[in-house]
C-alpha cells in the first residue's frame, strides 16, 4: 500500500526515530568477556571450567583479535599468578573461573590483596562442596565476601541480576579494582552464564589513572617493590592498618543496592543474582493474593548494604531471604537486622532452583509465624522500640523466643526473630543479664513469673523442616 499526496497539500515529513543502541542475543558468558574487552582489558588468564568455559572461548578468538594478551594456563593456580605478575606492571587484568577453580586462587588472592594489585575476577558459581555438580549455585557467598583467602582482608563483591546488568558491573569492577588498588570479585551464578538475553550493546572505557606503583622498569628512576612479605612486625601491623583504612573508605562510599515495591511493603525478600529473578515473580503472585512484599536486592555483596536493611527493617515485619544456598548471605541480613523484625530463608541447593509458588508459600509461613509469635510476645510485655542512631547499631543479646503460647508454630521452623535493641529493658542492665545469655543466673523475666528458658531451636530445612 502506498500514500497518495493531493495537489496543493504539502508531504508529511518522515518522523525522526531516535538512534537506539543495538540490541543483539547473547549468551552471559559471552556478554561478560566482550565487555571486559570493551573496558579496555589488556591480559586474560584462565583455565577451562564448566559453567564459564564459554567466556575463556570468547577471550581466546577476541583477544589476539585485538592485539592482547590470551594465556590459557595449565591450571587455575598458574593462570591466578600470571596475573598478579602482569597486574603488578599496571595492566588492566581478567581472570574467572568456577567454584573449585577459585578454591585453587586463593593463596594468590591473599597475595594480591597483600601487594594492593588491581585485579577483577569472574567467578560463574556451581554447586559444590568438592567437584559437586556443574549445575548453578550461589554457595560462594562465604568464600567471596569473607576474605577468599587468609589474612585480615576484603575485596569488593558485585553481584549482577541480569546479563546486561553483568555487562555493566565489568566496567565498574575495573574501576573499583584501580582506584582502591585491590582485587574485585563478581559473582554470577550458572544461570546468568549460560543463559541467553537480548541485551544492548552498550559499552564504557573507565579511564586509566597513574601507577606510581606498578612495576615499568626502573630505567632513570628508583626501583619499585610490589610485595606482601613484611617480617618485621611493626612494619607489617603498619601495613594491615593501612589496609583496613582502605577497606572502611570502601565500605564508605562503594556500597550498592536496589530495591522494587518497597514503599508500602510489610514483607520484604532479600535476595541477589538468579534468586532476586525468581523472586520477581514470586512478588507479584503474592501481592495478587493480597500480599504487600517488596524487594531488596544487594548489588555490592562486600561491602554489604547493612545499614540500609537496618533502617528497612525498622518499617517491615519480616524479610525473606531467598539464595541457590544453604544459606549464607542470611546470616549478613541477621546482623544488619539485629533483630527489629523477623528473618526466614528459603533456599535449594546442589543446582535447583526455588519456584515461585515454593517462595510464596515460604512468605505464607514467614508472616503467620511472625503474626503468631507478635501475639505471644504482646501478651508477655509492650514491645519498646529504639530507632537508629548510627550506621552501625551494637546489638547488646540475641536470643529466641520462647514457644508460642496455644502450640502454634515455632518461630525456629522458618524464622529466626531473636529480640533486639526494640525489646530490651535497662532494669537487666542493673540487675540480671537476660535470659538464656551467658552470665544469667535465673530465667526469669523481670516482673514475671519463672518462664523456663528453651533450648535453642536449630535453624529448619525448607519443606516445613524436614531434615
Amino acid at each position: 500500500m502506498t500514500a497518495s499526496v493531493s495537489a496543493g497539500e504539502a508531504p508529511t515529513p518522515p518522523v525522526a526515530v531516535p538512534d537506539r543502541p543495538k540490541r543483539v542475543l547473547m549468551k552471559g558468558n559471552e556478554a561478560i568477556a566482550e565487555a571486559a574487552i570493551q573496558a579496555g582489558c589488556d591480559a586474560y588468564f584462565g583455565y577451562p571450567i564448566t559453567p564459564q568455559a564459554e567466556l575463556l572461548e570468547w577471550m581466546a578468538r577476541r583477544m589476539p583479535e585485538e592485539g592482547r594478551v590470551f594465556i590459557q594456563a595449565e591450571s587455575e593456580l598458574g593462570a591466578i599468578n600470571m596475573a598478579l605478575g602482569a597486574a603488578a606492571t599496571g595492566a588492566r587484568v581478567l581472570v574467572s573461573s568456577s567454584s573449585p577453580g577459585m578454591s585453587l586462587m586463593a593463596e594468590a588472592m591473599s597475595y594480591m590483596a597483600g601487594q594492593e594489585v588491581p585485579v577483577v575476577l569472574i567467578n560463574v558459581m556451581r554447586g559444590g562442596p568438592g567437584l559437586g555438580s556443574i549445575q548453578p549455585s550461589q554457595s560462594d557467598y562465604f568464600q567471596a565476601t569473607k576474605g577468599h583467602g587468609h589474612g585480615d582482608y576484603r575485596v569488593p563483591v558485585l553481584a549482577p541480576a541480569s546479563i546486561g546488568e553483568a555487562m555493566d558491573l565489568v566496567a565498574t569492577s575495573f574501576e573499583l579494582a584501580e582506584r582502591y588498588r585491590t582485587p574485585v570479585i563478581m559473582l554470577a551464578d550458572g544461570i546468568l552464564g549460560q543463559a541467553m538475553e537480548p541485551v544492548e550493546l552498550r559499552y564504557r572505557t573507565p579511564e586509566r589513572l597513574e601507577t606510581p606503583w606498578a612495576l615499568t622498569g626502573a630505567d632513570g628512576r628508583e626501583p619499585r617493590v610490589v610485595r606482601s612479605l613484611h617480617l618485621k612486625p611493626e612494619e607489617l601491623e603498619a601495613h594491615n592498618e593501612d589496609l583496613q583504612a582502605k577497606f572502611h573508605r570502601i565500605a564508605g562510599h562503594e556500597v550498592r543496592w536496589t530495591g522494587e515495591q518497597l514503599d508500602d511493603a510489610e514483607l520484604v525478600i532479600v535476595a541477589y543474582g538468579t534468586a532476586a529473578r525468581v523472586a520477581r515473580t514470586a512478588i507479584a503472585r503474592a501481592r495478587a493474593a493480597g500480599m504487600r512484599v517488596g524487594l531488596f536486592r544487594p548489588i555490592t555483596l562486600w561491602p554489604f548494604p547493612e545499614f540500609q536493611l537496618a533502617e528497612l527493617s525498622q518499617r517491615v515485619r519480616g524479610m525473606l531471604v531467598v539464595e541457590l544456598s544453604a544459606g549464607q548471605m542470611v546470616e549478613d541480613v541477621r546482623l544488619a537486622v539485629e533483630g527489629r523484625c523477623a528473618v526466614g530463608f528459603d533456599g535449594r541447593m546442589g543446582g535447583m532452583v526455588p519456584s515461585p509458588d515454593e517462595v510464596v508459600a515460604a512468605l505464607r509461613r514467614l508472616d503467620e509465624s511472625e503474626r503468631q509469635g507478635t501475639r505471644a510476645l504482646k501478651a508477655r510485655r509492650p514491645r519498646r522500640h529504639a530507632p537508629l542512631t548510627g550506621p552501625r547499631p551494637v546489638t547488646r543479646a540475641e536470643w529466641h523466643r520462647p514457644p508460642v503460647a496455644g502450640g502454634g508454630p515455632s518461630l525456629g521452623d522458618d524464622v529466626f526473630s531473636p529480640f533486639g535493641d526494640d525489646a530490651w529493658s535497662p532494669e537487666w542492665e542493673q540487675e540480671t543479664p537476660p535470659p538464656g545469655v551467658p552470665g544469667s543466673t535465673s530465667g526469669q523475666v523481670p516482673g514475671q513469673a519463672d518462664t523456663p528458658v528453651p533450648e535453642p531451636v536449630a535453624p529448619a530445612t525448607r519443606n516445613g523442616g524436614r531434615p
